[in-house]
């Protein structure tokens, strides 16, 4: 009998923990929740998981730089599969103690607001208008911030995070979905040094960083030129400062085609015949989102 997988997540709670449950609802995994984004890296760095959750990016804010250059820079872990789960923010406190008139919450009873500060930054709209006077403070989670809340009763105090960590600490969603776009999801990654068997039928992907020779007048241009005639489509291509001096930056790409194919490796080597160097972060399926999601356990 082989051993139960493990996986390094942010708290229990956030969305990434809610995207994790929905990509292994049929797996037993054992999700193993970390402080930060730094200790999940480490904890699959050093063997302790098979795999880690990373978000990367999101609808509204973009790349998450800081998570890309632990990526990058910190450690070497494959990027094993990726899938995008939407990003669910609600305004959580206890009804009974901000309830106002027939039984809905009083704004003007909530003094302070706590949260992650991208999901605080994401629901700007939602606060300007319905909480422009309470107090906003960031926390490392949305979770620690909705435990917060349920700690200190009597306070005035409501968090934004997820339906989950509501349940979880015995609170109430005083307002579902107030992030100020329905179209807020986030792309995660999983990485680990371990493969992960994907359902059939879903495309490929691959992750390359390229840094470009010096004085080399037009190296980017030849470089998406070996995609270009292949026609192999890009979905991302973004610059990162390679941190050894000013002015060097590698472009980090996605690409729509497996490794596994006789034109990606081709355009690859054409690439490194220019004298730019190739990074091979993954390649690996990307499983999409399915609007009536499969109950997590």
């Amino acid at each position: 009998m082989s051993a139960r997988r493990s996986v390094a997540v942010l708290p229990k709670g956030t969305v990434s923990d809610e995207a994790v449950r929905y990509l292994f609802h049929d797996r037993d995994v054992e999700p193993v929740y970390c402080k930060t984004i730094a200790q999940v890296f480490q904890t699959v760095d050093s063997g302790r998981t098979d795999w880690g959750a990373i978000p990367i990016e999101n609808t509204i804010d973009g790349s998450v730089n800081l998570h890309m250059d632990w990526l990058v820079h910190e450690v070497d872990l494959p990027i094993r599969a990726e899938w995008v789960y939407p990003s669910i923010q609600n305004l959580i406190g206890r009804r009974e103690e901000l309830s106002g008139e027939e039984g809905s919450w009083d704004p003007g009873k909530i003094a302070k607001v706590f949260s992650h500060p991208v999901a605080m930054a994401q629901c700007r709209q939602f606060l300007r208008a319905k909480l422009p006077h309470a107090e906003q403070e960031t926390l490392p989670s949305t979770s620690q911030a909705v435990q917060l809340v349920q700690e200190n009763p009597g306070r005035g105090w409501a968090a934004i995070g997820t339906s989950l960590a509501a349940a979880d600490f015995g609170l109430d969603v005083l307002e579902a979905g107030v992030t100020d776009h329905d179209n807020n999801f986030t792309r995660f990654l999983l990485v680990g040094r371990v493969p992960f068997e994907s359902p059939k039928s879903v495309s490929e992907r691959t992750t390359v960083l390229v840094t470009l020779p010096e004085d080399y007048p037009g190296a980017l241009h030849q470089v998406l030129s070996a995609f270009a005639w292949r026609r192999i489509n890009l979905s991302r291509i973004e610059s990162r400062p390679t941190k050894k001096k000013l002015g060097s930056y590698y472009f980090y790409i996605d690409i729509e085609m497996s490794l596994n194919t006789v034109l990606l490796p081709a355009a690859i080597e054409e690439i490194k015949a220019i004298g730019s160097q190739v990074r091979v972060l993954g390649s690996y399926p990307t499983i999409p989102y399915q609007e009536t999601k499969p109950e997590v356990r």
